[in-house]
């Protein structure tokens, strides 16, 4: 089987430039969000180019995971998906465009959305590929009455079985050599990921309580690594503060970067938040905060080996101790009191 290596990235709407005599099959994958359901998707994005060897697979994507698809090796080509409005009716006709002018044999939606579902009807009223998902009408629905019951993983896992694919993989993420002097880490270091989508406070463990973990992990000559964007400033500003032995390292640092170092690190903690999902993905022995606003049942990071994700759950995180958190760094780390 031979792997994509540079895959072309188009705007959905422009025609896929494809060689004119390739004979095998033309798969499109459909996975435009959130940063935690693509990574959970890389096992089962495996599975398919498995099951497609000499097959033409596009993704269908959202623009901030780009590099996440090329770094994957799965794909031949890379589509992204402005999500249009159906109001904008010039941008709809486009992805319309995209996907007739596709020629696409089948077509493996793991959004499973109400949007990509529209994408189905889209085709009308040219003959409809092959589909896997949920859309009405579609060749090999997830007719599983528990899918909503599910696990993100599992449910994909369900979809593919329904749609012939029984091996899946669990989701990893390697990402390149890092050089930690680069962001002057010392070794042994645990990663710290303190944020979260903003228009979801609840599912935040608050920055004090961060910054007295943080003050912990150095006594035990751990070094806390505290990752996050300029726009977590604020939080990643206190615990700095509360701890000087920390590297904090806000916006420096990309998906794969992330993956980098939590393959490097000896724990990662943090909320219910994408880049959770990333360090398991690359191997991080990881403790998941969660609150009552999300349930690790159906939602929490996936480790490659069995047991590397803990959660800690409380319905309200304002009232998760430091202690407590600090109890399973000690069990998962095998630290004395």
């Amino acid at each position: 089987m031979s792997m994509p290596v540079d895959p072309v990235v188009t705007t959905a709407g422009k025609e896929l430039a494809t060689d004119a005599s390739a004979t095998g099959k033309r798969i499109l994958v459909i996975k435009l969000s959130a940063l935690g359901d693509v990574i959970l998707a890389m096992g089962p994005f495996a599975a398919i180019r498995a099951a497609h060897p000499d097959a033409h697979i596009t993704v269908l994507t959202t623009r901030p995971f780009v590099d996440l698809m090329k770094a994957s090796g799965f794909f031949d080509a890379i589509a992204i998906d402005r999500r249009p409005k159906l109001t904008n009716l010039r941008e709809v006709f486009a992805l319309r465009r995209f996907l007739r002018n596709g020629n696409f044999d089948r077509v493996y939606d793991l959004q499973t959305s109400d949007r990509s579902g529209f994408y189905y009807k889209l085709f009308w009223p040219s003959p409809k590929p092959e589909w896997s998902g949920i859309a009405r009408g579609c060749s090999h629905p997830h007719a599983n009455p528990e899918r909503d019951s599910m696990h993100a993983l599992d449910r994909i896992f369900d979809q593919l079985e329904y749609a012939g694919i029984s091996k899946v993989p669990v989701p990893v993420l390697a990402g390149p050599d890092i050089d930690l002097d680069r962001f002057g880490i010392r070794s042994p270091f645990v990663l710290i990921c303190p944020g979260g989508a903003p228009h979801r406070p609840a599912k935040r463990w608050p920055a004090e309580r961060f910054g007295l973990l943080a003050k912990k992990l150095a006594d035990y000559r751990l070094t806390p690594v505290l990752i996050g964007t300029d726009k977590e400033s604020d939080v990643l500003g206190k615990i700095d503060a509360m701890c000087p032995k920390a590297r904090n390292l806000m916006g420096r640092t990309g998906f794969l970067d992330i993956a980098s170092l939590g393959a490097r690190s000896v724990l990662a903690i943090g909320n219910d938040t994408g880049p959770m999902h990333i360090a398991a993905a690359a191997g991080a022995p990881s403790i998941v905060l969660f609150s009552r606003e999300s349930d690790p049942k159906l939602s929490a990071p996936r480790g490659i080996s069995d047991n590397a994700v803990s959660t800690v759950r409380e319905s309200d995180l304002r009232e998760l101790t430091v202690n407590r958190v600090m109890e399973e760094v000690r069990r998962r780390l095998d630290l004395d009191e």
